[in-house]
């Protein structure tokens, strides 16, 4: 359970700024954006699309079914790795050569393995897209090359993106260097090679996805990770975009820092119960996003002083609440760790004259 947080304190410094149209750094610990610039524009994304195509596809299908390639999936605009008629391929496989080589004729192939055809499979993007409460996204295509209708904004894909990394493949996937499939019917295989050089050149990157049209410009899309903080960095229509990058995390890294506080076990009396007393925890652990120089932290439990026995575990018994320089900065329920039944009154002597005869 997360915690309910209140928003960032400000920033040392100011961001960096971008070459880009649009750029947005989202830490999803706290969902606060540390660094915004027209976040909410609607602009295309080329191929940053494939982001969610690959969650839906992680999500409704089978990684190692097998796909039998369509003739519409075959000789697609744009990155591709060749697929061709009536080749056998695994989901899995399709899936490294969307994320790594961006292959379109990849993202025909699962699009129309997983909906039966692009336009139904483009409603299920839409579908998750409003499940994550995104209005500025709508999506035409599993591939991104443009159409008029297919936009997002940098603070809309930033959020598809942190629900995607939270799937395990996707995360292990948008980080690996290179892969080696084999070719189904021949001796020969296939490499996808990863295109984000983030990875190799600033450190904690772990993710996640290029993209390339005329029209859009360089998008790019990425994710590090130090010192256990996750962020995500995107720009759209950015000429210097690795660069840009980088910049933003030296940054954010430089001001602020992930930390967690130690949980809390108290016990309570319990009155008119079987048992005297209750251990209340914290449902769930804090992970809280701060300035790297932040206060004094300290944790306030909001507790009666006894409790009446007939509760469960699990029930809801407090707040705790934490605060940093007397501001609050997350709140926590806190919950029976096991339940409390009330105490069962005294047999009476019509009920131990009844025992006598059964």
């Amino acid at each position: 359970m997360r915690a309910a947080a209140l928003a960032l304190p400000a920033p040392r410094h100011q961001p960096p700024g971008t070459s880009a149209e649009a750029t947005v750094l989202y830490d999803p610990q706290s969902d606060s954006f540390l660094a915004a610039k027209n976040a909410d524009r609607h602009l295309p994304m080329a191929s940053t699309t494939k982001i969610m195509t690959a969650l839906v596809v992680l999500e409704r299908c089978d990684l190692s079914a097998t796909v039998t390639v369509p003739r519409e999936a075959v000789g697609v605009e744009g990155s591709s790795i060749y697929l061709y008629e009536g080749e056998k391929i695994s989901v899995r496989t399709l899936l490294y050569a969307l994320l790594l080589s961006s292959a379109n004729d990849a993202a025909t192939a699962l699009a129309l393995h997983t909906a039966g055809s692009v336009p139904a499979f483009a409603a299920l993007m839409n579908e998750r897209a409003a499940s994550l409460g995104l209005s500025n996204t709508h999506f035409t295509n599993p591939h991104g090359l443009h159409d008029e209708d297919h936009f997002t904004t940098a603070g809309d894909l930033a959020l598809i993106t942190a629900a995607a990394m939270r799937n395990e493949l996707f995360a292990e996937i948008v980080q690996t260097p290179r892969y080696t499939a084999p070719q189904s019917g021949t001796e020969a295989t296939r490499l996808f090679l990863n295109h984000n050089r983030l990875l190799r050149t600033c450190e904690g990157v772990v993710g996640v996805k290029t993209g390339f049209t005329r029209a859009s410009g360089r998008c790019l899309v990425s994710a590090a990770v130090r010192n256990g903080l996750l962020l995500i960095a995107v720009t759209l229509n950015d000429g210097n975009d690795w660069r840009d990058h980088a910049a933003l995390y030296d940054w954010a890294y430089s001001e602020y820092e992930a930390f967690t506080p130690q949980t809390v076990s108290i016990s309570l009396p319990v009155i008119g119960g079987e048992a005297s007393e209750v251990t209340v925890t914290a449902a769930g652990a804090v992970a809280l996003t701060l300035p790297v120089d932040h206060g004094e932290i300290t944790a306030t439990a909001e507790l009666p002083h006894f409790l009446y026995a007939g509760f469960a575990a699990g029930d809801r018994l407090g707040t705790l609440v934490y605060r940093m320089d007397g501001r609050v900065i997350a709140i926590l329920p806190l919950i029976a760790a096991n339940g409390v039944e009330k105490n069962r009154m005294p047999r009476t002597f019509f009920e131990k004259i009844q025992d006598l005869f059964q």
